[in-house]
């Protein structure tokens, strides 16, 4: 088994669908690790704000764990082929496999939006604060905290909300 996290996001019927989703990956992979959940304002559109958390679990192979994470949103109303900044009832991507690196095999993994988002690096340091990315070997912490003194208004461009599961 390989720990496996996965960023969690809706901005449509977002209580509802974020906790069905987390429901569906419980039901298909068994324990959970949840972050806290957070607010953030849509990213590349004109849109309503986010909520966003990611989630923990071991699984046995990648691609698997990613063909359920596309069955799970397109259960939650999700379509094949929508533009990549758009409103979502469930947006779920594999961020991390482990420590391997599957980009040359198919898989955006390590997913480029670690780096690139607060909404993404913010709550995976909270929940694999000591792990290190796979390609740049700096803990999720430390790249959060370099994050923060860089670009402190796009880390504060995310917020907790109490989310009662």
């Amino acid at each position: 088994m390989v720990k496996v996290y996965v960023s969690v996001g809706s901005n449509i019927e977002r209580e509802q669908n974020i906790r069905s989703g987390v429901a569906h990956l419980r039901q298909q992979f068994g324990d959970l690790m949840l972050s806290s959940v957070y607010e953030s304002v849509a990213v590349g559109f004109e849109g309503d704000n986010f909520y966003n958390l990611v989630v923990g679990f071991e699984a046995t192979d990648a691609w698997q764990a990613n063909d359920i994470l596309h069955q799970i949103e397109y259960g939650h109303g999700r379509r094949k082929g929508g533009k990549k900044f758009a409103a979502r009832t469930l947006d779920m991507d594999l961020l991390l496999f482990g420590d391997s690196d599957l980009r040359l095999k198919g898989l955006d993994v390590p997913r480029e939006e670690i780096t690139r988002y607060a909404f993404v690096l913010g709550p995976l340091a909270e929940i694999a604060p000591r792990e290190l990315h796979p390609t740049l070997k700096t803990s999720y912490l430390d790249m959060w905290i370099s994050y923060r003194n860089n670009a402190p208004s796009v880390a504060d461009s995310i917020w907790p909300v109490l989310f009662a599961w």
